[in-house]
């Protein structure tokens, strides 16, 4: 069963930039689509971006020229690099395969601070 393991966030000043790395497990992950989520407090998970197994991205427009996926498949691992952060970015951040996603992973709080 695949499993997802997400690290790196924390706290970061408004401007600041942060890494997110996303282990996966159980599975070939070079065969996945991939996504980044995100879920803020008292609102619905939502899709941030997506990488395919052959690199190419997509972004949620509030993200945009901020964020970038990008993944190893000889490593299993997906990338969020964050850049330009906003206090609006503040949630828990997960990975998990774009199209039927399975069992969520714990998540990476990264909180960001006016």
């Amino acid at each position: 069963q695949v499993q997802f393991v997400e690290s790196g966030g924390g706290l970061v000043q408004a401007g600041g930039s942060l890494r997110l790395t996303c282990v996966v497990s159980g599975s070939t992950s070079s065969i996945y689509f991939m996504g980044w989520y995100r879920q803020a407090p008292g609102k619905q998970r939502e899709l941030v971006g997506s990488i395919t197994s052959g690199g190419s991205t997509d972004y949620a427009s509030s993200v945009k020229g901020r964020f970038t996926i990008s993944r190893d498949n000889a490593k299993n691992t997906v990338y969020l690099r964050m850049n330009s952060l906003k206090p609006e970015d503040t949630a828990v951040y997960y990975c998990n395969k774009r199209l039927l996603p399975v069992l969520w992973g714990q998540g990476t709080q990264v909180t960001v601070s006016a």
